[in-house]
């Protein structure tokens, strides 16, 4: 009997714990709702127009697909610096993260200095970022590309030392206690374990970047951003609607390419 009744007590509290969780969430909206001024009902009641509105002006016209060439130039353009910015922050990623990590055994002093860099750069926006260096670099690509690159150093960083710290530790250890050096444990170690989960992050970042870019571009007046913002103000929605398409497009295959990239190093 008293394996039964711990068990109707842990059921109790589960549902009391739902409960209370539930009752806490509809709390937090209401009070939100309440501060902002936001209405359900007219938000609901908002959607059949502007899915009608999308209907009639978003689609992709005959000017859009004559637009097509400028278009894929300008595309290509974001998705090589957004692949250029990714893979030149996990290079410097992947060396912070092996000073940030915890397992490395490196002075607890060591971990925390890479940390608080890593924290700085990932919690400042990627368009914050390149609101600051238009300051300094102006209205260009390496504006854009120094944007992407700091946000994704601290995302990366933060990451790897993730995925380090999970897959790593006891390969450390073994060579630790072998008496390897440390770039034996780095590369012998911690990068053979690791390797899966950071090409996916990088994968995974590359993907975030495209879509980043397209905001950064409107600011920096480049690449498919400017273009699609030059469209829209010009209110020809048939080929910013296009530019919307493409990149949902190139965002998806390349979800598809590191979902196989992943099966295959497995």
């Amino acid at each position: 009997m008293q394996p039964n009744s711990e068990m109707n007590q842990f059921l109790r509290n589960k549902r009391l714990s739902t409960v209370i969780g539930i009752a806490v969430i509809f709390v937090l909206y209401f009070v939100a709702a309440f501060v902002t001024n936001f209405k359900m009902n007219v938000a609901v009641m908002s959607f059949p127009k502007a899915a009608n509105w999308i209907a009639k002006y978003m689609i992709p016209d005959a000017q859009a697909i004559e637009r097509l060439p400028r278009i894929i130039e300008k595309l290509t353009e974001t998705i090589l610096v957004s692949v250029a910015a990714t893979t030149i922050a996990a290079v410097f990623a992947f060396i912070a993260s092996i000073f940030g990590s915890a397992s490395t055994k490196l002075p607890k002093f060591v971990n925390t200095i890479v940390r608080v860099i890593a924290a700085f750069f990932r919690n400042v926006p990627d368009v914050v970022w390149a609101m600051i260096l238009m300051f300094s670099f102006g209205q260009n690509l390496l504006t854009g590309f120094f944007a992407l690159f700091f946000s994704t150093f601290g995302m990366l960083t933060r990451r790897f030392i993730e995925t380090i710290d999970e897959t790593s530790k006891e390969s450390i250890e073994a060579l630790t206690a072998c008496g390897a050096s440390f770039p034996m444990i780095v590369f012998q170690g911690i990068l053979p374990s690791s390797i899966s989960g950071i090409i996916t992050w990088i994968l995974y970042m590359i993907e975030t970047n495209i879509r980043s870019s397209t905001l950064i571009g409107m600011l920096t007046a480049t690449g498919i951003g400017n273009l699609f913002n030059i469209y829209y103000n010009r209110m020809q929605f048939g080929s910013a609607s296009l530019i919307i398409v493409l990149i949902c497009v190139i965002v998806i295959l390349i979800d598809n390419l590191s979902t196989i990239i992943r099966r295959a190093i497995n």
